[in-house]
């Protein structure tokens, strides 16, 4: 098995751990990480060279931990410079059509369903329930 880097077999220091384990021990699947030639398991059949190749994986699997960490904490610091500046995400909420309230009180008094509602206003039932809720708040 062939991979670029080491954060390729998995999302954290534990999960990359336990993949290698998985596939050279239990599988017995030689990888070769590229941009890391001591990770290369096709020769190093011998206990110093799986000794060797395993210290480099420790090691490389924790460099790749504390960049993951160092990366989500400049996504949330960014993420909150963006809502101090006011800046808003997500989808933005859909408009309510011109016939909603009359469309509304069909549904409140029993005429139509939910889904009747939506299908008249163009939009599915669920969003129909969501706007019915927001005006009671």
């Amino acid at each position: 098995m062939v991979v670029k880097s080491i954060d390729r077999l998995g999302r954290n220091y534990a999960e990359i751990l336990e993949q290698w384990r998985i596939l050279t021990k239990e599988k017995n699947v030689a990888i070769v990480v590229l941009d890391m030639p001591l990770l290369d398991t096709r020769d190093k059949k011998d206990f110093f060279g799986t000794f060797i190749a395993d210290l480099a994986l420790q090691i490389m699997s924790a460099f790749a931990q504390i960049e993951l960490d160092f990366i989500k904490n400049r996504q949330a610091e960014g993420i909150a410079a963006a809502k101090a500046r006011g800046v808003k995400f997500g989808r933005p909420p859909k408009k309510r059509p011109e016939n909603y309230f009359t469309v509304r009180d069909e549904w409140k008094s029993g005429k139509i369903s939910a889904h009747k509602a939506g299908k008249i206003l163009g939009v599915s039932p669920q969003t129909f329930l969501r706007w019915t809720r927001s005006d009671e708040n």
